[in-house]
């Protein structure tokens, strides 16, 4: 049996982190994903989706997303069900994410409200344990030192490579 859900969307509003009595975080959002089609008016529509977080992840999705935010969801779908005040039987489908990635800079959808369309979707150095940025700060000091075209050791300087055949990996 195979039950996987990878989904990319922007919350629908700031996630809302609780803890259990045994002090365990969880936090709960709503993910709107876009359908990769439109409707006869030309529209394209969307998929409000519940997810679930715990643990560590929980808490830096409160700490670190925002309505408007766009973030990639890892996860498994699961359905529940129980008794309203009314005596009606209610079910609930969400998706419990096993891994969020948060696929913008922070603060990269602040002001004017609309969504941004950055092609910055980050996930190479992102810490599927705390679901953040995790060395995103150090691979950029890193970064720093080899800024110019005359440090980097791979450049092109007109010269052709001598590689040895016994150097290659295939």
């Amino acid at each position: 049996m195979l039950n996987r859900v990878v989904l990319v969307g922007r919350l629908t509003k700031d996630p809302e982190l609780r803890y259990t009595p045994s002090g365990v975080a969880v936090a709960n959002f709503t993910l709107a994903v876009n359908r990769p089609f439109t409707n006869q008016q030309g529209d394209r529509e969307a998929d409000f989706i519940n997810i679930v977080v715990w643990r560590r992840q929980a808490e830096n999705a409160a700490n670190f997303l925002k309505k408007g935010s766009l973030a990639g969801v890892d996860g498994r779908v699961q359905t529940r069900s129980y008794d309203n005040s009314q005596g009606q039987r209610v079910f609930v489908t969400e998706v419990m994410a096993e891994s969020v990635q948060f696929l913008e800079p922070k603060g990269a959808n602040q002001g004017g409200g609309g969504s941004s369309n950055s092609s910055n979707y980050g996930g190479g150095n992102q810490n599927r344990e705390t679901g953040g940025y995790g060395n995103q700060n150090q691979n950029r000091d890193n970064n720093r030192d080899h800024s110019n075209f005359g440090d980097d050791p791979f450049a092109s300087d007109g010269k052709p490579i001598d590689i040895s055949d016994d150097d290659l990996p295939f």
